[in-house]
């Protein structure tokens, strides 16, 4: 199935932050609706954040494996259009790599071992150096220069000695002078480029040279040839004249004499665009290379690729506020939004498809759209739609809680094969048993944050059939909420402890003026200690957040 849909473009579905069991299981279900009304993509199910306890008892159940994990959206460097530009060896001339780069149109070249390692870079400046700024009559040498390199560049062939040895002593010599003169610059291992002079010839090898080069092709006697042999010197013949040897006879140096082998910027394909760009604004460098996983090289990117990254694809289930929303989300191509809260402060640049109902669950509208398209639900995407409503409409309890729900609910019930009442004792107490859990994994199980006026508003909430149980939580969580409130950006937090058989919520509340607005929010409630009991409430999104943010938007007018 992987393979299948590797070469298909890519759609993300993804709830909101510490998503709760409807963010996953709608998740789940949408993408399974998706790939089944386009298959043109893929549709991959993600999460935002860890699965709570309830949703892992639902997960469990249905024999459904998590979603994936996506904490950030953002552009990554796979999303950018990666140049591959094949890696050369390092013992190519320099004159080899100049041709490569003319011919892919390239101003870096990267240097590869077999295995595809980077061992270094070669950028057009660093030839250009090479050639320009060395005067270094040994350089040749210096770069033990092998000598498979200059019969390349010099297009020369070796009559006399090992093709696959390297000049690694000595300096290059122009032999323009007559045999008595040459033999005052001629040193033992040099490198001597002459022509057809027998005299030049011998001189060079009884001065013991390693190599001699002969331009315009002239042919080499016999007795010279057995004399160099003898000494150990090399010839190498060429059709090339004087002067184009000397010119050229640099750039037969292999490239790992210049390349850039020490502090080289890397990226890999799964870095974020956002944290590349700033390395490279700081770097002078034109290219960068790329690497797999297993640090192998794989191609290179400039800042103009940049300009062309693709934007990831992704599909809003749950949420449409940036605050819960996965990380970078601005980054993204938003194609589809399912929600059942209030409008939020998202903003898309491209018209989406937007589809948000006042029902009590996500889940319910997916329900809707499968019967829209005549889809079959299976049994287990219906046990996972069914669990969602169950959670959200706390067994039909809740305000939020309609018609559709219900009526949703009953239909997935009997394709799933559950009753609705035994299985959410099931599911209520397997998401109440918080026994092993930290105060810090109970806070951020159900925690979704809010902007009011300027103001950050932080709600969470924990659902339980058993006051004791409540009561024992309330204890663990006073002073991690106390200690959290100092430490954490937020102007607001409310705690929501829910009773779900007695319809009524504990709420801890934290921040300078908390207390001031639950009372503005819910006349007859009185904030002591920072705790207040709030009968008949049970729904964070249709009871607390728009009755806090009502409070938030009186307080501030009393005080202008």
């Amino acid at each position: 199935m992987a393979e299948k849909n590797k070469n298909k473009p890519s759609v993300c579905i993804v709830g909101h932050k510490n998503p709760d069991t409807d963010s996953i299981c709608s998740a789940l279900s949408y993408a399974y609706l998706k790939n089944i009304l386009d298959p043109e993509h893929h549709y991959v199910p993600c999460r935002a954040g860890q699965v709570n306890s309830e949703t892992a008892f639902v997960l469990d159940q249905f024999k459904m494996k998590k979603p994936l994990y996506l904490d950030n959206i953002g552009t990554r460097v796979k999303d950018m259009e990666i140049r591959e530009v094949p890696g050369v060896n390092q013992d190519i001339s320099v004159k080899e790599a100049w041709e490569i780069m003319r011919e892919l149109n390239v101003f870096t070249l990267p240097i590869t071992d077999e295995e595809q390692h980077l061992q270094g870079l070669i950028t057009i400046n660093d030839i250009a150096k090479s050639y320009m700024e060395e005067y270094d009559s040994a350089i040749v040498s210096k770069a033990q220069t092998p000598y498979q390199n200059l019969l390349k560049t010099l297009e020369g062939q070796m009559i006399v000695g090992d093709p696959d040895a390297a000049f690694e002593q000595g300096k290059v010599v122009i032999a323009a002078a007559n045999p008595d003169v040459m033999e005052n610059y001629i040193d033992e291992h040099d490198m001597v480029v002459l022509g057809n002079r027998y005299e030049g010839q011998l001189c060079a090898i009884e001065m013991n040279a390693d190599c001699i080069i002969v331009c315009l092709g002239s042919p080499v006697s016999r007795t010279i040839q057995h004399m160099a042999q003898d000494h150990g010197c090399s010839i190498i013949v060429t059709p090339l004249d004087t002067y184009a040897v000397a010119r050229l006879i640099n750039q037969s140096m292999p490239v790992r004499f210049f390349m850039r082998s020490e502090g080289l910027v890397t990226f890999k394909k799964t870095d974020y665009t956002e944290e590349i760009k700033e390395i490279m604004s700081r770097k002078r460098y034109r290219d960068f290379p790329i690497l797999d996983k297993e640090g192998k090289y794989i191609g290179m990117i400039s800042r103009r690729n940049l300009l062309g990254v693709r934007k990831r694809n992704i599909i809003l289930v749950d949420h449409n506020e940036i605050s819960q929303a996965v990380d970078n989300i601005e980054d993204a191509q938003i194609l589809e939004i399912l929600d059942h809260h209030r409008l939020g402060s998202l903003e898309t640049i491209n018209p989406v498809y937007f589809r948000n109902q006042p029902v009590g669950c996500t889940a319910t509208i997916i329900t809707q759209i499968f019967r829209e398209n005549h889809v079959p639900i299976p049994q287990q995407i219906a046990g996972l739609l069914v669990s969602a409503i169950i959670s959200d409409t706390l067994l039909f309890r809740s305000p939020t809680c309609t018609a559709a729900d219900r009526d949703a609910a009953e239909e997935l019930a009997k394709i799933a094969q559950i009753d609705c009442q035994s299985y959410a004792m099931e599911m209520f107490a397997a998401g109440s048993n918080l026994k092993d859990s930290s105060p810090e994994e109970i806070f951020y199980q159900d925690f979704k944050r809010f902007e009011v006026n300027g103001l950050s508003l932080g709600i969470g909430q924990i659902n339980s059939m058993s006051q004791k149980e409540l009561d024992e939580l309330r204890e663990r969580m006073v002073p991690f909420l106390e200690n959290t409130y100092e430490k954490r950006d937020l102007d607001m937090i409310v705690f929501m402890l829910t009773n779900i058989v007695e319809e009524s919520t504990i709420l801890l509340c934290y921040g300078e003026r908390t207390s001031e607005i639950v009372e503005e929010a819910f006349p007859g409630v009185k904030v002591e200690n920072n705790i207040a009991v709030a009968p008949s409430v049970v729904s964070r999104k249709k009871q607390v957040v728009p009755a806090l943010m009502s409070a938030i938007n009186r307080t501030d007018s009393a005080l202008l």
